[in-house]
């Protein structure tokens, strides 16, 4: 098993238990970080299994870095709907 199998089985690991943690939790703030770390493995994923003979492909590496920035300006954007939800009277643990 070469190392970008492992990167890909990691994913797959990781991407499976925050599902369960994303399923399982009712608190918001704790689902907004399942669903980050759910991402997380979801990027290994991608890196992990298009490999080929002849090196490295740079496709997902660039769809993976847009990705980022991506979940990046969402996790921003849902911390601050999380934020004016408490504030408005919502229990963020429903």
């Amino acid at each position: 098993m070469t190392i970008d199998l492992w990167y890909a089985a990691v994913g797959a690991v990781i991407v499976a238990l925050s599902v369960f943690a994303f399923l399982t939790s009712k608190h918001l703030m704790k689902k907004l970080l399942a669903f980050n770390i759910m991402g997380s493995g979801v990027f290994l994923i991608m890196v992990g299994l298009p490999q080929h003979q002849h090196g490295v492909d740079p496709v997902p590496q660039a769809l993976v870095l847009t990705g980022i920035v991506v979940a990046v300006s969402a996790t921003a954007l849902a911390l601050v709907l999380l934020r004016r939800y408490v504030r408005a009277g919502g229990n963020p643990a429903p």
